[in-house]
């Protein structure tokens, strides 16, 4: 891969994607073996005007030794400078970069029991850090390849093979080519969500409704005063930038505990480095009463157990299949990119920038008006090329999606 293009992507992760501010901080989480890559995300960051730029080093194979060797008490046990750090956080708000590499199957084996109740317990000491910070600083999530996830997407090509196509496929997700001007592109990108998001709000739905003849068949009400979110994000301060890159989604946060039937997942979910493959979930009266998969049913499980709220959905994301990572027909075994590639919802958590207004109120308000709180926010996929997602308001339907893909 050029360098060009490798320092063009870095520019546009800083840029757009983080939208690193003159004088602001900057931290940035990497697996351990990206290191060049990263050192251009850091070299383009202090080009943006970055004060300072911290880079959290990964590594897969480090977690699951400490996870092997360690107590529970110790493993949970949040140390006094590490809730020092999350102060200082809270105080400086730095940009955040996240550099996504990881193995889907690299955290294969390990105990799970264990790491869902180390987060259960680490959630409960750095919860109020979190709802301190919301909303009020950039972030943005991206990709590289590793030979491990290169192999896992192109396991019948050899390792420098399998990591060119994956990189070919990262680069054509986020609009880079070796011609174009990225940042543009994004812009332009940008517009077009605000066009559907309009549409939608202007609507203002009551509910939504899922069929697809794999088994989904779907009703979940929305919240009143929400709002469809898509693309790029403003921060409380009016900081514009994209969270997620590559993006295709259009999004909202429906009403906690209101929604009813069947949903059927139609890629795999990569969850902490352990598969979950064929999968559905009932709900009824708003919440997961059952649920099967083929593969990585106690995963699942461990997700929507993990908390009395993470078998509630917390975000509905509309995704056409005719769509450049839907069009690509790579499964990334990555729910950055496959969830891009369909529709999907999400357990757990939901959005409170999803409330118009919702800078005039308190996170608890924007809970009491429909907002699901949890630990956890998990996203998988139920797009298929003939699903259809109506929209209804006081009784009148309006098709939103028709065979997989936009009906607006």
């Amino acid at each position: 891969m050029k360098k060009t293009t490798l320092k063009k992507y870095a520019r546009l992760a800083v840029v757009t994607g983080a939208a690193v501010q003159k004088g602001q901080p900057v931290i940035v989480y990497s697996e351990v073996d990206q290191s060049e890559f990263t050192l251009m995300v850091v070299d383009e960051a202090y080009k943006a005007g970055a004060s300072k730029v911290r880079v959290e080093w990964l590594s897969q194979p480090l977690t699951k030794l400490h996870y092997r060797h360690q107590s529970l008490k110790n493993l949970s046990t949040v140390v006094a400078w590490v809730e020092e750090r999350e102060k200082e956080f809270c105080k400086e708000l730095p940009a955040v970069i996240h550099i996504l590499s990881e193995d889907p199957d690299g955290l294969k084996g390990v105990n799970k029991e264990k790491m869902q109740k180390v987060r259960q317990n680490r959630y409960k000491v750095l919860k109020k850090y979190r709802d301190e910070s919301d909303n009020k600083y950039q972030w943005s999530l991206f990709a590289v390849p590793s030979k491990e996830w290169a192999k896992k997407v192109f396991p019948n090509d050899r390792t420098s093979v399998a990591v060119s196509k994956l990189w070919d496929a990262i680069l054509n997700s986020v609009h880079i080519t070796e011609d174009n001007d990225p940042v543009e592109a994004w812009n332009e990108h940008n517009k077009e969500f605000a066009k559907k998001c309009a549409y939608l709000n202007n609507k203002k739905f009551d509910y939504l409704e899922y069929k697809s003849s794999n088994g989904t068949d779907f009703k979940c009400w929305l919240i009143p005063e929400g709002k469809w979110l898509g693309g790029g994000e403003k921060t409380l301060s009016g900081v514009y930038f994209n969270p997620n890159m590559p993006t295709e989604e259009i999004f909202t946060s429906p009403m906690k505990g209101k929604c009813e039937g069947r949903l059927v997942s139609t890629k795999p979910l990569s969850y902490q480095g352990q598969l979950i493959e064929n999968f559905y979930i009932d709900f009824k009266d708003g919440k997961a009463v059952s649920w099967d998969a083929e593969s990585g049913k106690d995963t699942l499980e461990k997700i929507i157990t993990a908390d009395e709220s993470s078998g509630i959905l917390g975000e509905l994301a509309l995704v056409p299949n005719d769509s450049p990572i839907s069009n690509s027909g790579i499964l990334f075994y990555n729910t950055l990119f496959d969830e891009n590639a369909s529709c999907h919802v999400a357990l757990g958590a939901g959005f409170t920038n999803t409330i118009d207004g919702y800078e005039k109120l308190t996170k608890e308000e924007c809970h009491k008006l429909g907002i699901n709180e949890s630990m956890v926010h998990v996203d998988f996929m139920i797009g298929s090329p003939d699903m259809s997602i109506t929209g209804y308001k006081d009784g009148k339907a309006t098709p939103i999606f028709k065979n997989g893909n936009w009906a607006i």
